[in-house]
C-alpha cells in the first residue's frame, strides 16, 4: 500500500549562517536498554543506528530527515538527532549533511524529547521575532557548532488557530498550490484513502482555479471499485463524491455515488457494522468481524450521500443501524476497535472519537457529538502519537473532532500538540508526509501522502465542507479555560510510563478525579487507588450515593479495583444495580465481580436481569452482554468457576437467554456452565446449546466460535448422536481464521464417535476436496494441511469398529 510520492519542489533560496563555537563537553545520552535489549546509541562516540531501526523523521521545511532513538512508542529519552538525508537545494543544504548529529536547538543541548523540541523550534523560527532563523547545535567529526538554517517567515499561530490565523492561511495556500500541481500531473496516483482526502482538501480550499483538478478526481471516484478492502476505501471515496455534488451541483457523478452508497449499505452486517470486507451471504462479517475504523467513515459518507441526493431506504436503514451501535459508547469511553468494551486506556483510539464527533453533529445529536469532541481535545501527546497499525487515522481525525468544540478548542490543542507536530511533518514545498508513531520500524502507512488530510485541518475555518462544519452546528463551543482543562485531563500518561503520574498524586487528588467527566481519568485514578493500601471503602460508598452520575460511575470503577477490601460496599452496589441508568447498572455489576466471593449474594438479582431484556432502552441487550462476563467469565466471573448453591431454575433461564445474545464473546462466557454442570443438570439446556452451534452470533465474530466449540465438545463428550452431523458441518463452515488449528480438535471429536461417524464420510470427503482445490482467501499450504487432516480422519473412521452407546438429543430431553 506504500506509494512513492513525486515531489514537486517550489524553490526557496536558503541563506545559511554558521558560527563556530567551542562548547566543551556535550550532555551524554542515557545508556539504558530498550525493552528489546537495544541500547540508545551515542553518535558522538561512533555508535551506529541499531540494526532494524529504520524509522526516521521529516524535520519540517528544512529539507532534512533525521533518526531519533525511540523506546515503547516514545522519543522522550532521546537527546540526539542523526541526519539521514539532506534535500538538494533545501534550506539545510550546505549547512548540514548526512551523519551530522543535532544535539540541541539554539546553543543548548536537548533537555527533553528532541522530536518535540525540534518541532517547536521550527514553529518559533517561522515567526517574525526570529526572522526564520532556526539555530541548531550541530556535532560533526568531534566539533560542536551553532549553525543556522534560514526558513521562510510564516508568522505566529493565533490562539484560535486555524481560525483567524494568518500562518494557518499561508500553510493552506502553499499546500493547496503544491497539491493541485501534483493532482494535475497525468501520472498522479495515490492510495484511494489519501487520494480522496487530497481531493477533499482542494474542494475545501474553495479556489476556482483548482476546480478542473477536483472535477477530474470526481470522475475517478464515480468509477471507483476495488477487489481489496472496500470498506476502508469506500467511506472516503463516497465522502468526497457527496461533498463534490453538494459543492458544485454537478449531478453527472450521482450514478457512481448511488452505486457506491448502496453497495456499502448492502455490505453492512445485520447488527449495523462493517469489517475488513463487506458481509457474506449469511449477513455475517468474516475475519476479525466488526471494525469501527472503516465503519465510522462509511456511516459518515452515507449521511453525506443522503444529503447529496441518494435518498434510499437502504441507505437510511444502514445509517440508523450503525449510529445505534455507535451511540452506545457516548459517555462511557472511546469507540473501540470492534464490538468490544468501551476503550478507556486513552482518550481516543485510532481517531474514532473524532469520527464520531463529526457523525453525530451531522445527525443533529449535539450532546453525543459534544462528548466525543471533548474526548478528542483531551487526546494529545503520547495518547495521540500511537494507534493500531500506526497513527495515521488518529491524526487524520484529530482536528475535525477537536474543531466541533470551537476555535478555542483548536487553538489550545494546536498550542499543546498540533502546531509542532504538523510543522515537523510539513515539507519545504508545503506538502506533508505521514510520519508514523515513534517506533523502530515504519508503520503500515509509510510514505502515505498526508497533504490533503493535514490541509483539511487548516481549511476548517473556510466552512466549505459539511465534513468540517459547514452549516449550523448546535454543538456547544467552549472557552479557553475549559479547553485547557480538557487538555489537562489528557496529561499524566505515556506509553513508557503509564502509572507514575497518577501514583504521585495523593489520595485526595485521586478521589477528586473519580468524579471526572472523563472515563479515562476516572479509570486511571481508580487503578492507582487500587494499587494502594489506603482504606477508602467508606468514602467510595459515599461517592456511590452521590447526586452526580459521573461520580457514581467513578465509585464503581474504584470499588472494582479495591477487590475484596471493598466487601462492605456490596449492599450499596446492589442498590446501584437497581438504577434506571444502564451504564451504572453495568458498572455496579462489574464492581461486584471485582469484589468476588463476598458479592455472591447479588447473583440471583444479576441472573434475573440477565434473563430479561428491555429492547426499547437497550436495543442490543448490552446489559445482558456485560452480565454474562460479570457472572460466567471463567477467570473473573462471580460464578465462572463454581455453580455451587446457585438456583438451577434461575440459572437455566439466564443461560438460555444469554446464548441468544448477538455478541459471540458474551455467548462464549457460558462455556463455563457447560463444564460446571452434570449431564443431568445440563439436559434442559441442550436445545439452546444445539441452537447456539447451528446459529452463530451475528457479532463478536472473532470470539463467536468459542461457544460453538464448547457445545460440540459437550455433545461429543456425552455421545449425543446429532453431534456427528454438526461436527461434519462445522469442519467446513467454521470461520477461516485459526481453522488450521481448530480442524484438528474437530476431527478428534468426530473420531470419538467411532464407527458411527462413517455415515458422514461422503461429506468429509467433499470437505477435504474443497480445502484442497476450492478454498479462497486462505493460505494454500494451510488449506492443503486441513485437507490432509480430514483425509487422515476419514481413514481412521473407516477402520474403526468401536460403537459407543449414543444418546439422541430428543431422548436426552
Amino acid at each position: 500500500m506504500n506509494h512513492p510520492l513525486r515531489i514537486l519542489v517550489t524553490a526557496f533560496l536558503a541563506v545559511a549562517c554558521m558560527a563556530t563555537i567551542p562548547l566543551g563537553q556535550h550532555v551524554a545520552v542515557a545508556a539504558d536498554a530498550n525493552k528489546d535489549g537495544t541500547s540508545q546509541p551515542d553518535f558522538t562516540r561512533g555508535d551506529a543506528i541499531p540494526e532494524g531501526y529504520v524509522h526516521d523523521w521529516n524535520l519540517g521545511p528544512t529539507g532534512l530527515r533525521g533518526w531519533i532513538h525511540s523506546d515503547r512508542l516514545e522519543t522522550s529519552d532521546a537527546r540526539q538527532i542523526k541526519i539521514t538525508q539532506v534535500e538538494a537545494g533545501s534550506p539545510a543544504d550546505g549547512v548540514l549533511r548526512v551523519d551530522d548529529v543535532i544535539l540541541g536547538v539554539g546553543d543548548k543541548p536537548f533537555g527533553s524529547d528532541p522530536r518535540v523540541a525540534f518541532g517547536k523550534a521550527i514553529t518559533a523560527a517561522e515567526t517574525p521575532t526570529q526572522d526564520g532563523k532556526l539555530n541548531l547545535l550541530r556535532w560533526r567529526a568531534g566539533q560542536t557548532d551553532v549553525v543556522t538554517v534560514k526558513l521562510p517567515v510564516l508568522g505566529h499561530y493565533s490562539e484560535t488557530a486555524p481560525w483567524d490565523c494568518p500562518k494557518s492561511q499561508q500553510i493552506l495556500d502553499r499546500g493547496l498550490t503544491a497539491l493541485a500541481e501534483r493532482v494535475g500531473d497525468p501520472s498522479y496516483r495515490s492510495v484511494p484513502i489519501t487520494r480522496s482526502l487530497n481531493a477533499l482538501a482542494l474542494l475545501a480550499g474553495g479556489r476556482e482555479d483548482m476546480l478542473a483538478q477536483v472535477k477530474k478526481e470526481a470522475q475517478w471516484a464515480a468509477d471507483f471499485t476495488t477487489d481489496g478492502f472496500k470498506t476502508w476505501h469506500y467511506g472516503y471515496v463516497i465522502t468526497f463524491l457527496a461533498e463534490y455534488v453538494m459543492a458544485t451541483g454537478d449531478d453527472s457523478v450521482l450514478p457512481g455515488l448511488r452505486r457506491l452508497a448502496l453497495e456499502s449499505a448492502r455490505g453492512q452486517s445485520t447488527v449495523g457494522s462493517w469489517g475488513h470486507r463487506f458481509v457474506g451471504s449469511d449477513g455475517r462479517l468474516g475475519g476479525y468481524g466488526m471494525m469501527n475504523s472503516p465503519g465510522l467513515p462509511l456511516t459518515i459518507s452515507l449521511v453525506l450521500a443522503r444529503r447529496a441526493g441518494v435518498d434510499d431506504p437502504e441507505v437510511s436503514e444502514a445509517i440508523q443501524k450503525s449510529s445505534r451501535l455507535l451511540r452506545f459508547y457516548a459517555g462511557k469511553g472511546s469507540i473501540p476497535y470492534g464490538d468490544h468494551h468501551p476503550w478507556i486506556q486513552t482518550h481516543d483510539d485510532n481517531g474514532k472519537n473524532g469520527m464520531a464527533a463529526v457523525l453525530f453533529r451531522l445527525l443533529g445529536e449535539a450532546e453525543t457529538a459534544e462528548y466525543f469532541s471533548r474526548m478528542s481535545v483531551a487526546c494529545h501527546g503520547a495518547e495521540r502519537d500511537c494507534g493500531h497499525t500506526g497513527n495515521f487515522f488518529n491524526m487524520v481525525w484529530a482536528m475535525p473532532g477537536v474543531a466541533e468544540s470551537g476555535p478555542y478548542a483548536t487553538g489550545s490543542w494546536m498550542n499543546e500538540f498540533g502546531a509542532w507536530y504538523f510543522d515537523l511533518a510539513r515539507r519545504r514545498d508545503g506538502t506533508f508526509l505521514h510520519q508514523g508513531p515513534p517506533q523502530a520500524r515504519n508503520d503500515s502507512y509509510r510514505d502515505w501522502d498526508c497533504t490533503g488530510a493535514w490541509l483539511l485541518a487548516y481549511a476548517i475555518p473556510n466552512g466549505n465542507l459539511h465534513l468540517t462544519g459547514k452549516g449550523d452546528s448546535s454543538v456547544r463551543k467552549i472557552e479557553r479555560a475549559e479547553a485547557e482543562s480538557l487538555l489537562d485531563d489528557g496529561r499524566g500518561w505515556s506509553n513508557n510510563d503509564r502509572d507514575r503520574f497518577y501514583d504521585s498524586l495523593d489520595t485526595e487528588q485521586l478521589m477528586s478525579r473519580l468524579s471526572s467527566w472523563s472515563p479515562t481519568v476516572r479509570e486511571r485514578a481508580a487503578i492507582a487507588l487500587g494499587r494502594r493500601q489506603d482504606k477508602v471503602s467508606d468514602r467510595l460508598m459515599e461517592l456511590l450515593e452521590s447526586g452526580e452520575l459521573d461520580a457514581r460511575y467513578g465509585a464503581c470503577q474504584a470499588i472494582k479495583w479495591q477487590r475484596g477490601r471493598a466487601a462492605a460496599a456490596v449492599p450499596k452496589l446492589v442498590a446501584a444495580f437497581q438504577s434506571d441508568d444502564l451504564w451504572l447498572r453495568i458498572l455496579a455489576a462489574d464492581a461486584l465481580a471485582g469484589i468476588g466471593e463476598p458479592a455472591k449474594s447479588a447473583v440471583p438479582d444479576m441472573l434475573r436481569r440477565l434473563a430479561s431484556n428491555d429492547l426499547s432502552n437497550d436495543p442490543r441487550n448490552m446489559q445482558q452482554r456485560y452480565l454474562s462476563f460479570a457472572l460466567f467469565n471463567q477467570r473473573d466471573g462471580l460464578i465462572g468457576r463454581s455453580l455451587e448453591g446457585i438456583d438451577r431454575q434461575l440459572l437455566i433461564r439466564a443461560v438460555r437467554a444469554g446464548l441468544t445474545n448477538e455478541d459471540g464473546r458474551a455467548r462464549s462466557s457460558f462455556s463455563s456452565v457447560y463444564t460446571n454442570l452434570s449431564f443431568q443438570e445440563i439436559q434442559p439446556l441442550l436445545p439452546a446449546i444445539h441452537q447456539a452451534i447451528i446459529e452463530p452470533a451475528p457479532s463478536g465474530i472473532m470470539f463467536a466460535d468459542g461457544i460453538q466449540n464448547s457445545g460440540l465438545e459437550l455433545l461429543s463428550k456425552h455421545r449425543i448422536d446429532e453431534g456427528i452431523e454438526l461436527l461434519a458441518d462445522y469442519a467446513r463452515t467454521q470461520k477461516q481464521h485459526g481453522s488450521q488449528k481448530r480442524i484438528i480438535v474437530v476431527m478428534k471429536m468426530l473420531e470419538s464417535y467411532g464407527a458411527h461417524a462413517q455415515r458422514v464420510i461422503p461429506q468429509l470427503e467433499a470437505t477435504a476436496n474443497y480445502f484442497e482445490h476450492e478454498e479462497q482467501d486462505f493460505p494454500r499450504n494451510l488449506s492443503r494441511d486441513k485437507a490432509r487432516i480430514v483425509r487422515e480422519t476419514i481413514q481412521k473412521i473407516k477402520l474403526s469398529t468401536d460403537r459407543p452407546e449414543l444418546r439422541s438429543l430428543n431422548l436426552a430431553l
